[in-house]
């Protein structure tokens, strides 16, 4: 992506429906095509909130792509998003060759207004991913969406829904933030680690302000509800695709089973009270039906407009009842970690392979820096691999914020947190590392597609200036 000048927020809504199974016709085909056209799109996610955006196929997010594992995909991508940087499509999550990345300057140049561009490749591995633009602010205008590769030999589900959890900027401040003067407020609910991480003093000038919470193009009470029956296993696939803040997601009365990091399996399961969800990951999660009623699935924060962020599950005949809901905080609240789907090792000696250390700064007052080792890209060491070396990279977290850490091209596995092994490395292309001196180890094995392949902050505002690399196929 690059720098740009930012212009309004983002628009349009996706129908909530459980998923229906692909027909036989499109599951006996070798190839699967889509058409995916990038425009502007305004539209009202809320009373009083007039937006004008970018949409795939008219909606925001765009449809929801399925697949199923092994088949091929052709997408051909029209622009007449009428941008002056043109748009590429980013296939998040997915090894692919390299000129299918999609992005911008890296992979391929972008896309112009009017161009059109065909991404063709055989989407691995299977599970949740997904689809934006890479080019400027066109994943904060609304260019992005859910794909979905579906596993033959998982588990099925009685009811599945894909939801996607968004917002709305507030004009101005994305631009702001990008200086470090924004004077936009924290809103993570109470007891996160958000918070407890902030020092005295702290002033936070990346923030950006929301005048929307969304989920699929909605904000309730408008969302389209979950029909659901009683003795359902029912499947969520979650994707957070705001630009900055990490996301808390909780259904009332339930506890979710969670199955998946990324699209990824866990060795476990793992059963929480609510997700925590990181600028662009995904989490499936399960839940049961055992009674009647209606209760809200919604994100948790202390934004005066969080109770925007919700969706109704509800049985036959509960449709007009009252849900039930959650606090706004996490006092209390058994929330999903990456210490608790893999556990604590005891120490083991540390294993081989090249080992790559990037220290994450930057971001003081006024500054329109974020740093790798104390340099911006392009200008930042590259990790340089021979196909089937073993890599590890270690981050160290020196600002007073988490950092999404996001690597295209490749599934790496989580190994160490903050100096301790985890138990079951955990396969992920996304994640958190802890502010004020957190660390956090990845290891993949570089058996990508040869290629220059991005690793960034997935915080767009950081990633904009200069938390990124590359990890480069000599």
């Amino acid at each position: 992506m690059r720098r740009s000048s930012f212009f309004a927020a983002t628009g349009g809504a996706m129908v909530v429906a459980a998923l229906p199974p692909l027909s036989r016709k499109a599951r006996a085909s070798d190839l699967i095509e889509f058409s995916l056209t990038s425009a502007p799109l305004a539209f009202s996610p809320a009373p009083g909130v007039q937006s004008a955006g970018l949409a795939f196929n008219g909606s925001i997010p765009g449809p929801v792509l399925r697949v199923i594992h092994g088949q091929r995909m052709r997408t051909t991508f029209v622009n007449r998003s009428q941008s002056a940087g043109g748009e590429t499509i980013h296939w998040h999550g997915m090894i692919l060759p390299n000129a299918m990345d999609g992005a911008d300057g890296i992979t391929q140049s972008p896309v112009p207004d009017g161009g059109s561009f065909v991404y063709e490749f055989a989407p691995d591995p299977p599970g949740t991913r997904w689809y934006h633009d890479h080019v400027n602010y066109g994943l904060a205008l609304g260019l992005f969406g859910i794909i979905i590769v579906e596993d033959p030999n998982e588990e099925k589900a009685d009811a599945e829904f894909a939801l996607v959890f968004h917002d709305v900027p507030r004009p101005g401040t994305m631009e702001s933030a990008m200086r470090g003067t924004s004077d936009a407020p924290m809103v993570d609910p109470l007891d996160s680690p958000e918070l407890r991480e902030m020092k005295r003093g702290d002033r936070m000038g990346d923030e950006v302000a929301y005048v929307a919470h969304c989920i699929n193009g909605a904000s309730y009470p408008s969302t389209k509800p979950l029909p659901v029956k009683v003795g359902q296993r029912v499947r969520l696939r979650i994707l957070n695709a705001n630009q900055t803040q990490t996301r808390y997601v909780r259904l009332a009365g339930h506890s979710l089973r969670v199955t998946h990091a990324d699209g990824n399996p866990l060795a476990r399961p793992l059963v929480v009270d609510a997700l925590r969800i990181g600028v662009g990951e995904r989490y499936d999660a399960w839940f049961e039906v055992t009674q009647p009623g209606a209760w809200l699935l919604q994100g948790l924060s202390s934004d005066p407009l969080a109770y925007e962020q919700a969706a109704v599950v509800y049985t036959e005949g509960q449709e007009r009842a009252t849900p039930m809901g959650s606090p706004q905080s996490l006092e209390g609240v058994d929330y999903f970690t990456y210490e608790k789907a893999a556990g604590i090792a005891l120490p083991v000696p540390p294993e081989g392979g090249q080992l790559y250390e990037f220290t994450l700064g930057g971001g003081e007052w006024a500054s329109s820096k974020w740093t790798l080792n104390g340099r911006t890209y392009p200008d930042t060491q590259r990790i340089l691999v021979n196909r089937g070396d073993h890599v590890a990279v270690r981050f160290k977290n020196t600002t007073d914020m988490d950092h999404p850490m996001h690597l295209h091209g490749h599934v790496f596995a989580i190994a160490e947190i903050d100096g301790k092994r985890l138990e079951r490395p955990l396969a992920k292309d996304m994640s958190l590392v802890r502010a004020n001196g957190g660390t956090l180890m990845w290891r993949f094995v570089a058996d990508s597609p040869p290629g220059r392949w991005l690793l960034h902050c997935h915080n767009l505002i950081h990633m904009m200036d200069g938390m990124m690399t590359e990890v480069v196929y000599q």
